[in-house]
């Protein structure tokens, strides 16, 4: 990652500097590797040290069909959401704040205040047939670093060519893992790292306000 562009200082209401914002332009970012664009964004934030790791969760967000819509996104056509067999985005937890999200996918502000983010990316479960409806997995993101592994074979179709180009940097692996993005995507509360929520139960964990 290139060293980051000096960063503008975000105002509270009082007009009191605080942390530097997190440019959009300052990311590592490969179209379709949703899951290692926010690996990178994780470990850019370590590395930073100007926000507590703590203080952030990845969010997988998928379903047992692997069909999710979501509005709002880069690939997107007009008022149409696209739909993902799985997505992720970064929430930063703002403590008595607000909490954010970072989605390095969508047209929306980055970050994003959460219940914007609820109302113009995920909308209204009335919407959403049964089968569309989406599950989260949320964990923090310093156990992200720590256990997360891809080959990136599912980028490749069965001629072994790749469906889109991978990142320039090497696959993330662990000592015990070169290959578990099925358990992170699996919405089975079982499998895998982290908490699974429904979509209401994720909005009343994380929202200023019930939907």
């Amino acid at each position: 990652m290139s060293s980051p562009n000096p960063n503008p200082e975000r105002l509270d209401p009082g007009g009191k500097s605080q942390i530097p914002a997190i440019l959009k332009e300052d990311c590592v970012y490969t179209s379709c590797y949703c899951e290692e664009n926010i690996w990178k964004l994780c470990e850019y934030i370590k590395n930073r040290r100007q926000h507590p790791l703590e203080e952030w969760y990845t969010v997988f967000i998928s379903n047992d069909q692997k069909m999710v819509p979501i509005w709002s996104q880069q690939s997107g056509s007009g008022d149409q959401p696209v739909i993902w067999d799985y997505h992720v985005i970064l929430l930063h937890d703002c403590g008595g704040q607000h909490c954010e999200i970072y989605d390095l996918d969508t047209t929306l502000p980055f970050p994003c205040p959460f219940d914007t983010y609820v109302k113009e990316a995920f909308r209204s479960e009335d919407l959403i047939r049964p089968a569309f409806r989406r599950k989260m997995r949320v964990l923090r993101a310093d156990l992200y670093l720590k256990t997360f592994a891809s080959d990136r074979s599912h980028m490749k179709d069965v001629n072994g060519t790749w469906r889109m180009t991978p990142p320039p940097y090497p696959c993330i692996q662990t000592s015990e893992s070169k290959m578990n993005l099925d358990d992170f995507i699996s919405m089975t509360p079982t499998i895998g790292w982290g908490d699974v929520y429904t979509f209401p139960e994720f909005v009343q964990q994380f929202g200023s306000s019930k939907l």
